[in-house]
């Protein structure tokens, strides 16, 4: 269950607010003083060695098939902001501002910039595919601009598709000063391309599953009477850091607390007995992983050994139905009813499985698609989710587990090794 440091503070109002990152009381932890770091830790080397970039030839291809899927669903071009979708398609990352800056990508010719004039040369520098950028001043529109493009392409009465991520102040600005283009989802063409992972793209993924673990197995050993959540937390971004990880994020539940699938704002301290619900992840040239394990400190009882073995049942159901073909939503539908059968629930009624069973995630943490009721998309090679259906008993503790996999042409396949026992957290 991702939650990037650089994305958190977007998510974290369901429980304190943004603010909640900035205080005492914020989420993930502060890293240790490198001087001062756990021996666990501190013995930790790099992980990163032969792990290549994305090159610009599978870019290439990236874009040839979003023109392809174009022309199949009669859009004329796509917009997109920095962001995700941008890097993915182009390499570039801009910085998201109140001055816009922009990618054309039409489904015939090449694509297009807008940016503003004195960043011109800033952008030249970084784009490598396409030579026409078009400049505005700071008293001028860009999104006349935009429309400039838009005519030149001969799509400027056509469908023009709007990535997700586009904010309203370019929509807007598009119906005041391109009105004759028809503003219409991207989404078909942006999750079209990057929900199917190429071989490059999965090998990131996994040497980003590879550290992680390793990260995983040095900050549990740290584990000590009385630590705070905040101190675990910091010691696991530490250890990301430490073999290679770019972007850590660490979100800890101690006790009762691990009921909270995104971990609670009060102060925690570690005692014998508690549940430990530790859920982390990193970037590895911008592909992400996310793992959570789930432990007890020192003996666990028989009702935390009852409800970890449920929720490993659970997850190893919706690996089972996570086949070529099959609904997402019948992959949700399978955890759920492992736990359902138990007495949980039903549905997202807690105690239970309170969220959906998994997100999809590549170069974002989460992306599409889900696996949620309600989605009929079918899965095919080269998808991959996160597996995570979380048992959340509030005034008791949560158990989550939580492996990513990838669809091949013969089944699903894990990038971690799963969790063989509550006492044994990793394999």
């Amino acid at each position: 269950m991702t939650i990037s440091r650089r994305h958190f503070a977007a998510r974290v109002t369901g429980l304190a607010g943004a603010a909640a990152m900035l205080g005492p009381g914020t989420l993930l932890g502060s890293e240790p003083d490198p001087c001062a770091l756990p021996d666990p830790i501190r013995q930790l080397q790099t992980m990163t060695a032969g792990a290549r970039p994305i090159e610009d030839d599978e870019r290439r291809a990236r874009i040839a098939k979003a023109q392809r899927l174009m022309t199949v669903q009669g859009i004329g071009a796509i917009l997109l902001e920095p962001g995700t979708s941008m890097r993915y398609f182009t390499g570039v990352g801009w910085s998201l501002s109140e001055r816009t800056f922009a990618l054309v990508l039409p489904a015939r010719g090449e694509p297009g910039w807008v940016c503003p004039a004195f960043e011109e040369a800033r952008a030249r520098e970084l784009i490598r595919f396409g030579h026409d950028v078009r400049t505005w001043e700071e008293d001028e529109s860009p999104f006349a601009r935009i429309g400039g493009l838009l005519r030149d392409r001969g799509v400027a009465t056509g469908r023009v598709g709007l990535e997700e991520q586009v904010r309203f102040l370019v929509v807007d600005g598009l119906r005041r000063d391109a009105a004759s283009a028809q503003l219409v989802s991207a989404t078909p063409v942006t999750a079209g391309c990057r929900m199917l992972k190429s071989a490059a793209e999965l090998a990131l993924m996994q040497r980003a599953s590879d550290i992680t673990l390793a990260a995983f197995k040095a900050a549990f050993a740290t584990l000590r009477e009385g630590m705070t959540q905040y101190d675990l937390s910091g010691n696991m971004m530490a250890a990301l850091r430490r073999v290679g990880g770019d972007d850590p994020w660490a979100l800890v539940g101690l006790g009762k607390s691990s009921a909270f699938p995104h971990g609670s704002v009060q102060p925690q301290r570690l005692r014998e007995g508690d549940i430990v619900l530790l859920d982390a992840g990193c970037a590895l040239h911008d592909y992400q992983s996310d793992i959570t394990r789930t432990t007890v400190f020192g003996k666990p009882t028989a009702r935390q050994t009852e409800v970890w073995n449920l929720e490993r049942k659970a997850q190893d159901a919706a690996f089972a139905a996570a086949q070529v073909g099959a609904t997402c939503e019948s992959v949700d539908a399978a955890a759920r009813q492992v736990i359902a059968a138990a007495g949980f629930g039903p549905g997202y009624r807690v105690p239970g499985l309170p969220h959906r069973t998994g997100h999809g995630i590549g170069m974002d943490g989460h992306e599409w698609t889900y696996f949620v009721r309600g989605n009929t998309t079918k899965l095919a090679p080269g998808m991959c989710f996160s597996d995570e259906p979380t048992i959340a008993i509030y005034g008791e503790f949560g158990i989550r587990l939580e492996d990513c996999l990838y669809i091949t042409e013969d089944g699903p396949r894990f990038f971690s090794a799963q969790s063989p026992a509550i006492d044994r957290p990793l394999a």
